[in-house]
């Protein structure tokens, strides 16, 4: 049976960006925060997410990205996805990630206007994270 871990980063949008709130949660009890690092194991796969709210009255369109680096700062995964927020809507998105190799890792979540405009809507979100 698979079992999945959520890796939650919430977000909110206010006027004309997006402003990550100092909120991390997640969600299984075999992974756990010391430190402000997560702990996660090889072979398990984990959801890197973020809840985004349009607080414009217009429609926002956005791209998200999650890029995982190692120990050494290469990326190992690079994804994203996109879409349009109407006025006042909310979202999570999310993105997986498996680790396949125990070490230190660092997610970066951005939220960008366009994936061909990358017109930042927040600062870049970072979180630390280690897998045995």
């Amino acid at each position: 049976m698979k079992k999945w871990y959520v890796l939650l980063l919430v977000m909110g949008v206010v006027l004309p960006s997006v402003i990550p709130l100092a909120h991390a949660q997640l969600g299984q009890a075999s992974a756990s925060i010391q430190n402000g690092v997560w702990s996660v194991h090889v072979n398990k796969q984990v959801q890197l997410a973020a809840d985004v709210t349009n607080g414009l009255d217009t429609d926002q369109p956005f791209a998200y990205l999650v890029q995982v680096m190692d120990q050494n700062g290469v990326v190992v995964q690079l994804s994203w996805l996109t879409g349009t927020l109407s006025a006042g809507q909310s979202l999570s998105p999310s993105q997986s990630w498996t680790p396949t190799v125990p070490g230190n890792y660092t997610a970066q979540i951005f939220v960008w206007s366009a994936i061909n405009n990358p017109s930042a809507l927040s600062q870049p979100l970072t979180m630390k994270i280690t897998v045995t």
